[in-house]
């Protein structure tokens, strides 16, 4: 790595006006274990109107915490990401919505401000608009409705949109960047509908829509930065028909010095790419109804139940504060955590994402989150001996896999020796073939985001307890396969959290 050559974790645009909030950004104080545990589109708190679109960016991708770092002051963000290298960017498309203006908006983390790139309502372009007459296209033809018929995008009163700039990551970790960019946006959306949902707003993720229309209404070149989810939040009247959408560029100073192209980034998000509303609604669907995505559930073997701590007796530590104070944990004790802790964090942080491939729950479709599955390699849990177990969060029961040890548990994750001591390690898997086999390329973002986002509560949810504390590692992937077989089959890691008591 050339760090003279290190990108600047933020946008910087030259000459676009600001929108500076005026109010203190305030997220609500709903417990962060309420918060985290939603999993379809409804608010669990109290509606509190409009949502306050600088809560929702700044506790997402805001600025939380400045410390001395080998000597120099470091600025660290709301939610983790690889390399702490930032390249997941926020959008806000909205109608008149608190102190905002209808207008599309980027937040900058850096100035915790917004630099306005449109004014006027463009929200048309993300849904069918509710205009008589309505030709559901742009003056140059191309198709407004990115998402096509999707009810949350069409009455919401924002949708954030979240890209993924190549270069920020890439300078670091080359070609994975694909990969991260799910895994931080998913962090990042773990923080944001929590605060949606515990301020009482409907939210959810959005992974069926036109991406060009999105990059063109962002004024950005996905070769460079890309559309990676919508988020509708709140709910109200039905969006108008969106005015022309003409072609802007918006001036930005250069990353770094001399940036590098990384052609495979731009070509695998291309490849998933939708190419109108209708076959987002079709994929979309498709997702819905699909069977055998790889997933297993209880086998034979040994099952443990495990006990979370109900909601009158958890920890009522806000989801505001929770996401001020989650670190990443960089030294564990060996000593136990309690059961009934583990417990609440897995059940907590792991009852599904809510997305537009979800389908109704209540009507027995497929339960969010349901591409991935869970497994623990369990160190040092009171009550619970130590081995690899499958999580299975319909029955709140470990099932026994086999044996392990710290030592390995260390060398699967990349050999990391810290791993190994933390209570915990936990393994979000999916297989990916399969997935990819039944909805197509972007069944891979879906399966990588949805690991992302659990990964996301799962930091929540271990930080809402004063006494625990975690982080997000990387792996050798065919390595935690074989480890877990024969029940990982052919499924493959998508993500890793370990947490445990902080040493010291």
């Amino acid at each position: 790595m050339d760090r003279t050559n290190q990108p600047r974790p933020y946008k910087v645009y030259e000459n676009l006006p600001r929108h500076s909030p005026s109010s203190e950004s305030r997220s609500p104080e709903t417990p962060a274990l309420t918060a985290v545990a939603t999993a379809d589109a409804d608010g669990s708190g109290p509606d509190t109107g409009d949502p306050s679109i600088h809560a929702l960016c700044r506790h997402a991708t805001g600025t939380t915490k400045e410390l001395a770092v080998h000597g120099r002051q470091m600025q660290f963000r709301a939610a983790a990401c690889t390399g702490k290298l930032y390249h997941v960017d926020l959008y806000a498309v909205c109608g008149n919505c608190g102190e905002f203006d209808p207008g599309v908006y980027h937040y900058d983390p850096h100035e915790d401000a917004f630099d306005v790139l449109r004014k006027g309502d463009y929200r048309g372009v993300l849904a069918n608009a509710a205009s008589e007459g309505s030709s559901g296209r742009s003056s140059d033809g191309v198709l407004a409705a990115a998402s096509g018929d999707h009810p949350g995008v069409a009455t919401a009163p924002v949708t954030v949109v979240a890209t993924s700039t190549w270069w920020r990551n890439a300078w670091k970790y080359r070609q994975r960047t694909y990969r991260h960019a799910f895994w931080d946006s998913g962090t990042i959306l773990a923080n944001l509908l929590g605060v949606a949902h515990g301020g009482g707003h409907r939210a959810e993720v959005v992974l069926g829509f036109d991406d060009d229309p999105v990059a063109e209404l962002l004024g950005i070149d996905p070769e460079d930065e890309a559309p990676l989810e919508l988020i509708p939040v709140g709910s109200g009247a039905a969006v108008r028909e969106a005015p022309a959408v003409e072609t802007i560029d918006p001036a930005e100073k250069s990353l770094s010095r001399d940036p590098k192209e990384y052609p495979i980034l731009h070509d695998a998000w291309r490849q998933s790419t939708l190419d109108d509303g209708a076959v987002a609604t079709n994929w979309r669907e498709t997702v819905r109804d699909a069977d055998g995505l790889g997933t297993h559930g209880p086998g034979d073997g040994e099952t443990i139940e495990i006990h979370p701590v109900d909601e009158e007796t958890q920890s009522d530590r806000p989801l505001g504060e929770t996401i001020e104070r989650r670190g990443s944990l960089r030294e564990y004790s060996h000593e136990p955590i309690s059961d009934r802790k583990f417990a609440t964090v897995l059940d907590r942080a792991l009852r599904g994402a809510p997305t537009d491939c979800s389908g109704d729950v209540e009507a027995g479709a497929r339960a969010p989150g349901r591409l991935i599955d869970c497994y623990c390699l369990v160190h040092a849990v009171d009550g619970i001996d130590q081995g690899a177990y499958q999580y299975h969060p319909e029955e709140n029961v470990l099932e026994r896999l086999g044996d392990t040890d710290r030592e390995t548990a260390g060398r699967l994750a990349l050999g990391q020796g810290v791993v190994g001591d933390a209570a915990v390690n936990v393994y979000l898997m999916a297989d990916v073939d399969a997935i990819v086999d039944a909805v197509g390329n972007r069944g891979y973002r879906l399966a990588q985001l949805e690991g992302g986002i659990s990964l996301g509560r799962l930091y929540l949810a271990t930080y809402a307890h004063l006494a625990l504390g975690g982080r997000g590692f990387t792996f050798f992937d065919d390595e935690v396969t074989q480890h877990l077989l024969p029940r990982s089959g052919d499924q493959t890691p998508m993500t890793l959290f370990a947490f445990g008591k902080p040493e010291g």
